[in-house]
């Protein structure tokens, strides 16, 4: 559930925090885990359990309370990275002893962190160790070096002027990666004050496991009417975060008394914003593509697809166009097409040549043609019971093996699949070509590929996950299985490191006298921001036909269309990449007489090997 948090300094009273912000609009509250701040002094002498007086009690709140309206902050005075060994050895101890009483509190509540500065390998070290729950990470989206002395007394001018110049991302970076990208890990961001704030920087943390984003009460300012709003800058900043479900935690002072108005303004804006959808579910899910030519789709899977409200939209409008060039007002009463639609499922691809023809006014006649013998019964109920009074014929045949009893006169299929070409649509409609006519209309008549590098920590540790499953249930599965698949996923939480370039090409009718269906393409992405690649992005463009295209390519994408999500190809380990390298990626489709696959690599920055070779972790069958 979304949430609405209240971050309030000066109230220790937990109960009447929680009830406070509740009459405010606030579900959640933010607060530190002791009551008072253990001092830098008290942390120098020996440990001893004079400190437990800082602590809150486990009966101040009920069980429910702690677990599910409370976040549970950890202290900032604590420095495990310290130089003095008396200090950090302290500090790992009351670190320790905090995430004990934290998860005694909560069972497998929250608890929140923050980080100061880009070192922080000691602490990531003591901390992965401890936290069975969730552990959020506060990172300021800027530096404000302002605290920077109160929290270290010992900083110079030097180190203060160099924290300054440090990206906030890499501390973050820096922490997981130490923690081994540890899938327990969400990132808390601070906004803070800055008069333009980059949205390219936030889009980056939009490819981070984003829990959430604390908005200064000082970052306010007040409108016409003397309510607080955000800046225009900040508002573009927030509409982004929102879009990756991030929540927003609100910090103040306990004698803010615009807390209604925040809260108030912020669920509005939420509410403006949010973007929901009825495939939210399968956002960032892992999905093994489809292979309709090797296996039979169940109804489940036809109904997902007929429900798509564009696609057989648009396809009816590339066959009406298609007869209108195929025959001329004059020819109306005297000329028939023939249309086949291949591969048919269920039949709503019949449905839009019909519904083509009868806007038209043009006569057809259809050959159906479908391999599924589950699909085939349906199919002969529509014949008999929708389509009786039409010239319409139904085949139970592979489009590769069929013999029709005349050649078509337009081809219709949609075997495109999420990269425009791994349900095999190429080989497919190169062998039923013979079925056309020399002069016939293929629809599709194009499809292109696209990739682009992404990152995206969520997906990463997704296919960790489904790799850890699967061993565990095969130990015969190795390291490479699934980290070399290639994935169909709703991209959601993910960070575009360049913009989609095109890959391959594939025509229909395909008239070269050698067909070879076989590609190798090398790109180039050049990266505009410090990150780490995860994974390659793949989506397609078809042209149907004339100028009508469908589009799942992010920038040219077909509005509603939904019965494609991009393909995702992993790399095994991640790569950090840094502003201003190139990312070469080298991409490969081959093909041999019983399957086709996928593999892929990178030159650039660095050498991969290559991913998938031989097929060996995921193809496509083609018998």
């Amino acid at each position: 559930m979304p949430y609405l948090c209240l971050m309030q300094e000066g109230n220790a009273n937990l109960s009447r925090l929680i009830e406070r912000a509740n009459l405010n609009g606030f579900n959640v509250i933010a607060a530190p885990l002791n009551a008072m701040e253990i001092p830098l002094e008290f942390q120098k002498e020996p440990m001893n359990k004079a400190d437990s007086k800082f602590t809150y009690g486990d009966l101040l709140l009920t069980a429910d309370q702690w677990n599910t309206k409370t976040i549970l902050m950890l202290s900032e005075l604590m420095d495990c990275d310290s130089i003095d060994p008396v200090v950090r050895k302290n500090s790992e101890e009351i670190l320790k002893r905090d995430i004990s009483w934290a998860e005694h509190l909560q069972y497998g509540g929250y608890i929140l962190i923050k980080l100061r500065r880009a070192k922080n390998l000691n602490l990531a070290r003591v901390i992965t160790q401890q936290i069975k729950g969730v552990l959020l990470v506060q990172v300021p989206l800027y530096n404000a070096p302002a605290a920077h002395a109160v929290w270290r007394r010992d900083l110079s001018e030097e180190e203060v002027l160099d924290l300054e110049q440090q990206d906030t991302w890499q501390w973050w970076n820096r922490f997981r990666r130490a923690a081994d990208f540890n899938s327990k890990m969400k990132v808390v961001l601070e906004f803070n004050e800055v008069e333009r704030p980059s949205l390219d920087i936030v889009r980056r943390w939009v490819g981070e496991p984003l829990e959430a984003v604390i908005i200064p009460s000082n970052l306010f300012i007040r409108n016409r009417q003397k309510y607080p709003v955000l800046p225009k800058a900040w508002q573009q900043v927030l509409k982004c975060v929102l879009q990756a479900h991030a929540n927003i935690v609100v910090a103040t002072d306990a004698n803010d008394n615009s807390l209604k108005l925040y809260s108030d303004y912020l669920q509005n804006f939420r509410d403006i914003h949010k973007d929901a959808h009825s495939l939210e579910s399968f956002e960032d899910v892992l999905e093994i593509p489809l292979q309709p030519l090797y296996d039979n789709l169940d109804c489940y899977t036809y109904e997902i697809f007929e429900r798509d409200p564009v696609k057989y939209k648009m396809y009816q409008d590339a066959i009406a166009a298609a007869l209108i060039d195929r025959v001329s007002d004059s020819e109306i009463p005297d000329k028939l097409t023939v249309i086949m639609v291949l591969g048919a499922g269920r039949g709503p691809l019949v449905r839009s040549a019909l519904n083509a023809a009868e806007n038209t006014k043009r006569k057809i006649r259809v050959y159906i043609i479908e391999k599924n013998p589950n699909a085939i019964r349906t199919l002969s109920a529509m014949v008999d019971e929708l389509w009786s009074t039409k010239d319409v014929h139904l085949f139970s045949k592979d489009m590769r093996e069929f013999s029709p009893p005349e050649q078509a006169d337009i081809l219709v299929s949609e075997l495109l699949g999420s990269f425009g070409d791994n349900e095999l649509s190429p080989e497919c409609l190169d062998c039923a070509q013979r079925l056309l006519k020399t002069d016939g209309i293929s629809i599709p008549c194009k499809s292109i590929s696209y990739i682009n590098p992404i990152m995206s920590s969520k997906l990463y540790n997704a296919v960790r996950q489904v790799r850890s499953e699967s061993f565990a249930r095969d130990k015969q599965a190795t390291y490479l299985t699934h980290a070399e698949s290639g994935y169909v996923v709703l991209l959601k939480s993910i960070y575009n490191i360049g913009v989609p370039q095109s890959l391959f090409e594939f025509v229909h009718p395909n008239r070269d006298p050698i067909i070879d269906n076989s590609r190798y393409k090398i790109l180039n992405f050049p990266v505009e921001a410090d990150c780490i690649l995860t994974g390659i992005a793949g989506y397609f463009e078809s042209t149907l036909y004339s100028d009508i295209k469908i589009s799942i390519n992010p920038s040219t994408h077909t509005h509603g269309l939904v019965s494609w999500f991009p393909m995702y190809f992993p790399f095994t380990e991640p790569l950090e990449v840094i502003k201003g390298q190139i990312i070469k990626i080298h991409f490969w489709r081959c093909v041999s007489k019983k399957k086709v696959w996928y593999e892929w690599c990178l030159t650039s920055p660095s050498t991969t090997h290559i991913h998938n070779l031989g097929g060996r972790s995921c193809h496509i069958y083609c018998t």
